[in-house]
């Protein structure tokens, strides 16, 4: 497993952007699928985005698709979420998650590795 930590959550106004940060402890990424997920209150937590490490294939719930982007640049130690045109139903608990298998899942059960959550909150 590999420790993760996410940061840069905040309060923000409908149509801002905000990007995320996933950061592996003293490990690289590169080997790693790299995905997003997000919980709302009083909700399940549901798949935003994943990015494959072979390849950088990527994948995004249809809520997000257009709107925000997976990436994990070189050197390969952190993943992003840049999102863009937040709504309020964007509002939630975003976790960034590790699988060592390079299959791209869309699964919760798939990802081994998890940070502790970062809140984006989106007002109208």
């Amino acid at each position: 497993q590999v420790q993760l930590v996410e940061s840069g959550g905040g309060l923000v106004q409908a149509g801002d952007s905000l990007r995320l940060s996933c950061a592996a402890s003293g490990r690289t990424l590169k080997y790693y699928t790299m995905g997003w997920f997000r919980q709302a209150p009083g909700k399940d937590r549901e798949f935003v985005a994943v990015i494959r490490w072979s390849g950088g294939s990527t994948s995004y719930a249809d809520s997000v698709k257009g709107r925000f982007t997976i990436s994990r640049p070189y050197p390969y130690t952190t993943a992003y979420l840049r999102m863009n045109s937040l709504k309020p139903e964007d509002t939630a608990v975003y976790y960034c998650a590790a699988d060592r298998a390079d299959r791209g899942s869309y699964y919760e059960s798939d990802f081994a590795s998890w940070g502790q959550g970062t809140q984006v909150t989106v007002s109208s």
